[in-house]
């Protein structure tokens, strides 16, 4: 096996001295801001297959997002209780939560892609991959610089990364049944009416 099939093998089957560690890192991601840079990647195997390269024009960003259902806030004025509620589905995971608040953090950046580090009872914790786009590094790259051209600009807010897609419903439906999905639904009734 090479060496990043030992870091994942470790990561799905820690050892027993490995809780002690985590219990602390949690404790201490609790007191950090909910959008922290970071200087490299917890999970080395999963940042390196997503595409992650240990050079200049790459960032890594740990966001923090809270747990639970999503509300509206307090209604003030009387509504009628069938037209309105405050429950609010937003069809989106926390992952695409995540890879939108880091963008937000780091307007000059596009995300990557994004990965799951740790949960409590309280948060879920993302690493979030963003590239600079403008940077010579990435546009000297040939296998990075794809990110630089214009159909590729806000990736993470128009749901064209994999968790976005996978939230739009284009990863699990493909082939016949999934036509009504496909640009977006949005576009599919356009289109038929």
């Amino acid at each position: 096996m090479g060496f990043y099939k030992y870091i994942r093998k470790l990561w799905y089957n820690p050892k027993e001295n490995m809780a002690e560690l985590w219990k602390a890192r949690l404790i201490e991601w609790r007191k950090e801001p909910a959008t922290v840079r970071i200087d490299r990647p917890t999970r080395l195997d999963r940042a390196k297959s997503l595409g992650y390269k240990a050079k200049q024009g790459y960032v890594i960003t740990r966001q923090r997002l809270l747990r639970g259902g999503r509300q509206r806030p307090i209604i003030k004025k009387g509504r009628k209780p069938k037209r309105f509620t405050r429950r609010k589905d937003l069809g989106l995971s926390y992952q695409s939560i995540a890879e939108r608040r880091a963008v937000q953090k780091y307007p000059n950046m596009e995300v990557l892609s994004s990965y799951w580090v740790a949960k409590d009872g309280r948060y879920f914790w993302y690493e979030v991959i963003l590239i600079d786009k403008k940077h010579p590094a990435i546009l000297a790259d040939k296998r990075s610089k794809w990110i630089a051209e214009k159909q590729h600009t806000r990736r993470a807010l128009r749901g064209l990364t994999t968790a976005g897609k996978r939230s739009r419903g284009l990863l699990t439906n493909k082939g016949v049944g999934a036509e009504k999905l496909r640009p977006s639904r949005r576009a599919n009734l356009r289109r038929s009416h």
